[in-house]
């Protein structure tokens, strides 16, 4: 079943156009990166998704109903951890549930305790390492009822090791729970470690210039960036990037 639609999707903001004619979908259960120069319309995307912000032309779906303009139907990671500095680790995993009016308390120390955040629950932002920040905004947008995840470039702050640590992590929690994922990213490696599917934009107004299938088998380890197919892939998809090529693959 087609989980997500965006059909023909057109926003512009004082007469410029950020996003001409965008259509894509996700199937339920997949794993979709974006990839796209910085300002070209991902963000806004996410917006319109959201429902922050209402298309000028074009419709959002998701399971067959249309969303566009609504909010409360997607659950959402930023660019960073946004925890509320007043509350608790625990109660900061639970925001999403509440605002719902549901709260599974020990769904999230079990959840708390698979991300390796087991004895922090009392712990406030501020007493916790960026990495397990992240960890805890990932589960908020996890534990929340919402079936689709959109993540925002969530580790780009992040040091190279630290990084490649929490897409491991990520991997490994998605793998268990199997939302529909639509993950932002500038990092090419990123994209291919961590998608079914990446999706190539545009520099703005962004338009889909490529949608590719990621052909590699999962789980995936590390060793998978050292290995031959990786670089090429890698190397096809900078090219679509630069303009140089169209798809090739």
């Amino acid at each position: 079943m087609t989980h997500l639609e965006v059909k023909h999707v057109y926003k512009s903001f004082e007469d410029k156009p950020v996003i001409q004619d965008l259509s894509f979908s996700l199937q339920k259960g997949e794993f979709v990166s974006i990839l796209g120069p910085s300002g070209s319309g991902k963000s806004t995307l996410f917006h319109l998704i959201g429902g922050i912000i209402v298309p000028d032309s074009g419709e959002i779906v998701l399971d067959g109903k249309n969303i566009t303009g609504q909010k409360g139907h997607v659950s959402f990671m930023p660019q960073h951890p946004s925890l509320l500095p007043w509350r608790n680790l625990l109660d900061n995993v639970l925001l999403g549930q509440e605002l719902t009016g549901k709260r599974e308390v020990e769904k999230a120390r079990s959840m708390l305790a698979a991300a390796g955040l087991e004895g922090h629950e009392k712990s406030y932002p501020h007493q916790l390492s960026g990495g397990m920040q992240q960890r805890a905004s990932f589960l908020r947008a996890l534990i929340s009822p919402q079936s689709l995840m959109c993540l925002d470039e969530p580790f780009s702050a992040l040091d190279e090791f630290m990084r490649l640590e929490m897409q491991k992590w990520l991997m490994s929690i998605w793998e268990q729970y199997r939302r529909t994922v639509l993950f932002i990213t500038h990092n090419i490696e990123e994209a291919l470690f961590l998608s079914d599917r990446i999706l190539i934009f545009s520099e703005r107004p962004a338009r889909m210039l490529a949608d590719i299938s990621v052909p590699f088998s999962r789980p995936r380890q590390p060793s998978l960036f050292l290995e031959s197919e990786f670089f090429d892939w890698k190397r096809n998809i900078y090219e679509i990037l630069r303009g140089e090529k169209t798809t090739g693959f």
